[in-house]
């Protein structure tokens, strides 16, 4: 039976400063290390295991995955890295506090762009302080001004489709550390949440989530490792 584990990474320093943080990297704050050290205690003590990891190109996601491994004693297993798997793009609310962007142009608004399913946020402008078209972690790639949840999902189910979904077929136990956004669009996806639904999903950070999956990868079983 094809076992995978989704993890979201450890409390994020914007996090903290209840920013919209989207593609822009931000490290772990000590509470985040601490969140990602126990994920990897709690997986150890249940006795679960894995032979494949996969994560996005964000340092959050990357450090609380190999602070898990390490917590493991498994920070040997290959680990695939892909831009893929980053959290949903925020356009121009990147580095914006939250509650400063809904005083501006109100709840209503911002619940929307942060909540709503196709309606992304405003374009981020070329030439922002938080424009990553020349970083060099995503040369080759068409870095997006803005995603929906829409959009996230468009590029993460393609992903899975070629690279994950073959290590769980193929009989490998696998761990994801990825974002919100990221992983709202597997949940969805695996256990055929609806539009509406999925947008008022919340997955907390650093907390194991357990897909018992068939053959076919359809979901027999999704829960919290810390309520088993």
């Amino acid at each position: 039976m094809p076992q995978l584990v989704l993890i979201r990474h450890g409390q994020s320093a914007w996090n903290l400063e209840n920013r919209f943080t989207g593609w822009w990297d931000v490290d772990l704050t000590e509470q985040g290390i601490a969140e990602a050290r126990a994920a990897g205690e709690l997986l150890a003590a249940k006795g679960v295991d894995f032979d494949r990891c996969f994560t996005s190109l964000q340092t959050r996601a990357i450090k609380t995955l190999n602070l898990a491994l390490e917590a493991m004693g498994r920070l040997w297993l290959p680990v695939e890295k892909d831009w893929r798997l980053n959290e949903r793009h925020y356009g121009g609310l990147t580095g914006l506090n939250k509650a400063e962007t809904a005083a501006r142009h109100g709840d209503d608004q911002v619940k929307i762009w942060r909540r709503s399913f196709d309606v992304p946020p405003p374009a981020m402008e070329p030439g922002s302080p938080y424009d990553l078209a020349a970083d060099r972690r995503y040369a080759g790639i068409a870095v997006p001004a803005t995603e929906s949840l829409k959009d996230t999902i468009a590029r993460v189910l393609p992903y899975w489709e070629a690279r994950i979904a073959p290590a769980l077929q193929a009989g490998e136990r696998v761990l994801i550390s990825a974002h919100g956004n990221s992983l709202r669009a597997l949940v969805k996806h695996l256990s055929g949440i609806s539009d509406e639904e999925i947008t008022s999903l919340e997955i907390p950070t650093g907390q194991p989530i357990v897909y018992q999956l068939d053959a076919e990868l359809k979901a027999l079983d999704r829960y919290y490792l810390r309520d088993r």
